[in-house]
């Protein structure tokens, strides 16, 4: 026997793949699994869900329909529980239960009863002018000065710190000498009869951003 054909004769043979084989199934199942999560995360990506977003600021407490909002289709993803769907519809009786942004996405914590808000809004009139970028939104400080029994005012103290604006408009003369802020501003419960009561016995009222408040 030639060298040559020693060789050949002890060369293993190559066996043909069996379906049988363990490692080819496994194989076979890994290429399927992937396909499949690739399949489940495109189709994911491209589900949309109509949600209601803001068209107007909408002030806290108010009383809201579906037609105070505007219907948008939006990617959520893993969030899709916090907003509320158009197909839910608003809730009979909600109010907004914080100040609502135009353009914002309406989610379901926006929404509440009117006897469960913590903070009510209180009509103030400033007639000292605010910064300019005073808006809705924006957080002020709140100081009283009492009457004194010489026709003047007592010592001012702050009785509100960081209240929020919910609503605000600059009311102005003819000629335009005369300008008055205004303002709705929302109150804690707790609050509400040192205000009230500062109201009621003729202080004046003064009202100075606070900025940071809101940072």
């Amino acid at each position: 026997m030639s060298l040559a054909t020693s060789m050949q004769a002890s060369a293993p043979r190559l066996k043909k793949p069996s379906w049988k084989d363990p490692r080819l199934l496994l194989g076979i199942l890994l290429v399927l699994a992937s396909t499949a999560g690739v399949v489940a995360l495109v189709g994911s990506a491209d589900q949309t869900t109509d949600v209601f977003a803001v068209d107007e600021a909408i002030p806290l407490g108010t009383l809201v329909a579906a037609e105070d909002f505007a219907v948008v289709q939006v990617r959520l993803g893993d969030v899709s529980e916090t907003y509320l769907p158009a197909s839910e519809g608003i809730p009979e009786n909600a109010v907004a239960s914080s100040l609502l942004r135009k353009g914002e996405l309406l989610s379901r914590a926006d929404l509440g009863k009117a006897d469960e808000l913590d903070r009510k809004p209180v009509g103030l009139r400033v007639d000292d002018p605010l910064p300019a970028e005073t808006e809705a939104g924006s957080r002020v400080d709140v100081w009283m000065s009492m009457p004194d029994e010489r026709n003047g005012f007592k010592e001012p103290k702050q009785i509100l710190t960081a209240a929020e604006i919910s609503e605000l408009t600059i009311d102005e003369s003819v000629l335009g000498a005369n300008r008055a802020t205004q303002l709705m501003v929302l109150v804690e419960d707790g609050d509400l009869a040192t205000l009230l009561n500062a109201q009621s016995n003729g202080a004046k009222i003064a009202v100075v951003l606070n900025p940071a408040a809101g940072a």
